[in-house]
């Protein structure tokens, strides 16, 4: 698997707006979200397929979509136990 750094800051990649699959974050206002790159990956399929699937994507946005997940990661989480 190659490594690769964004070229450019994750706000540019991954969009945000309520009107695009109901606001969950996709990469660059189209109708693919980073939900579905990221299973696609966890899955342990490869850039080049993801890439093949759907031909509008940059091997940029896969590594901004796992930027992001990372960027998500460093807030802190409080947990609730309901009884």
């Amino acid at each position: 698997m190659s490594r690769h750094q964004p070229e450019a800051p994750i706000e540019s990649r991954i969009t945000i707006d309520p009107a695009v699959c109901n606001g969950k974050p996709t990469i660059r206002g189209k109708r693919v979200t980073v939900q579905t790159i990221l299973e696609f990956l966890s899955a342990g399929e490869d850039r080049e397929e993801i890439l093949r699937q759907y031909p509008s994507l940059e091997e940029e946005d896969i590594d901004a979509c796992l930027a992001f997940a990372a960027k998500l990661m460093g807030h802190n989480y409080v947990i609730k136990m309901i009884a």
